[in-house]
């Protein structure tokens, strides 16, 4: 890794503190989700009934990471306000395969209805989180999740739970200039690499976010990046760029962070490889001198957490 530790693509205190838990940005995402759960489970009015009341508790059946509370008591405040929930694991907490998660009590039918819902979105956070902690547990502080996501910042929400870096909370949060971007930039110019430098030169670092970070598909286009940073960091106050090596393999970033040693233009990028990044292979991509490995694996295509609710009395 770089020299510098601290990257850019943490975002997640925006999402979620130990201290303050849930942040209103994501309080707004958990509404907007919620509402589209429910609503696809047939809910379109608050839950009540006259049936009779139960208590159901909700198991874990294998080890893992919870995420998904904040979501679930929301869930309930709005949709089921009959329904009082006893939390044994909160977010963040650690369950073994047998540990009781939380017991749900109400009138049946209340109860009955959000378990689907319930057992969802506690299934799809956790085993995100659960799978980042395996990713993080190799690679700490340095995997980050991409814009391709499932459940939009809640999926970002559970990365960070699981230990790992949000990266861009949205499109507007920092700007990403990617080859599409680019070919439709200074169209004059036939080079990709000259239009490369010449945005570098002239882009307007109070329009960027949070950071600016630019794509490139071969070494020469990294290098020439870097050093064209490293030029208007002598002459100005800004941060290091972020290069994406796209579609590298962890021998050839190993090549671009050497080279970029050699020129003395390390210090002024942080580097993130993205694409055909696997579990795997993780080990090789966190030795090769890379800053960022940023991949939807940790997100897109995870298992659940396996979860069941049991009504008390079966």
């Amino acid at each position: 890794m770089g020299e510098d530790p601290k990257v850019p693509h943490d975002r997640g205190h925006e999402l979620w503190t130990l201290e303050d838990g849930a942040s209103r940005k994501l309080m707004a995402s958990i509404d907007r989700w919620v509402s589209a759960i429910v609503g696809d489970d047939g809910i379109d009015m608050p839950l009540s009934s006259d049936s009779p009341p139960v208590e159901a508790t909700v198991v874990a059946r294998e080890d893992g990471l919870i995420v998904g509370c904040a979501v679930v008591d929301y869930m309930a405040q709005i949709w089921a306000p009959s329904v009082r929930i006893t939390w044994f694991a909160g977010d963040g907490k650690r369950v073994s395969s047998g540990d009781e998660i939380a017991v749900l009590a109400g009138d049946r039918d209340s109860v009955l209805t959000v378990e689907r819902s319930v057992l969802n979105v506690l299934g799809q956070l956790s085993g995100i989180a659960t799978h980042m902690k395996q990713w993080s547990a190799i690679a700490p502080r340095q995997i980050a999740c991409t814009r391709k996501t499932i459940w939009g910042l809640l999926d970002k929400w559970a990365v960070h739970m699981g230990g790992g870096l949000t990266h861009r909370l949205t499109k507007q949060d920092a700007m990403m200039v990617k080859e599409n971007d680019l070919a439709s930039m200074h169209e004059e110019m036939e080079s990709h690499e000259q239009r490369l430098v010449t945005f570098l030169s002239d882009v307007d670092m109070t329009q960027t976010g949070a950071f600016l970070e630019v794509e490139v598909r071969t070494d020469k286009e990294a290098m020439m990046a870097a050093m064209a940073w490293s030029q208007r960091r002598q002459v100005g106050d800004v941060d290091r760029l972020v290069v994406m090596l796209d579609n590298f393999s962890p021998e050839a970033c190993k090549e671009v962070c050497d080279q970029m040693i050699e020129q003395g233009i390390r210090e002024h990028v942080v580097l993130e490889a993205s694409g055909g990044i696997t579990f795997d292979d993780l080990k090789s991509w966190h030795e090769c001198g890379l800053d960022v490995i940023s991949t939807s694996s940790v997100n897109r295509g995870v298992k659940p957490l396996d979860l069941s609710m049991l009504v008390k009395g079966l």
